[in-house]
């Protein structure tokens, strides 16, 4: 019995090749565009956010890191959360002294719409490690509630029933 296996030309077999096609073809991109140059410096610095959902709370992780504590303003508005920030340039060194720019400056803005459930006057933030964490506990009502409902068993109500029928037949006779 013969296998027959398909060949895709430009498809490696090795998962490392493919994933450097991938980064050089972005790094083609960046530079393909006129203003590759001016975005690095003026702001096109979004950070990452992972957002989750518990039975208590949601939490947003938003991955900022070189950005100052001082330099986040965070508020809620109309059920909107906004987060704004900005990674600043150091300028310990200059420009010309670098060979490569990678990392992003700027600042930034994110907004994320928040469900109903959601109490905006207890949020609470803490930032660590460059990973900025917004905690939004949700309201007393919105949370999932159990209800403990006690169950009879179905043998005592018919035990009765025959003991009432006699009672009743006995009566009768």
């Amino acid at each position: 019995m013969t296998t027959l296996t398909r060949f895709v030309p430009f498809r490696s077999p090795l998962p490392d090749v493919a994933v450097l096609q991938n980064r050089l073809n972005s790094i083609f991109n960046d530079f393909a565009r006129p203003d590759a140059g001016d975005e690095i410096m003026s702001g096109s610095f979004i950070p990452a956010v992972d957002v989750y959902e518990d039975e208590h709370k949601l939490v947003l992780k938003v991955e900022a890191p070189g950005v100052k504590q001082d330099d986040f303003d965070i508020h809620v508005e109309n059920q909107t959360l906004t987060i704004k920030g900005e990674r600043k340039f150091e300028t310990d060194e200059k420009e010309e002294n670098f060979h490569r720019i990678e990392r992003r400056y700027g600042s930034f803005v994110r907004s994320f719409s928040l469900p109903q459930t959601v109490d905006t006057n207890a949020v609470e933030a803490n930032y660590d490690a460059g990973v900025l964490s917004i905690s939004l506990p949700k309201k007393a009502e919105s949370k999932p509630k159990q209800v403990k409902i006690a169950v009879g068993s179905s043998k005592h109500i018919e035990a009765g029933k025959p003991e009432e029928v006699k009672q009743s037949s006995k009566s009768a006779a």
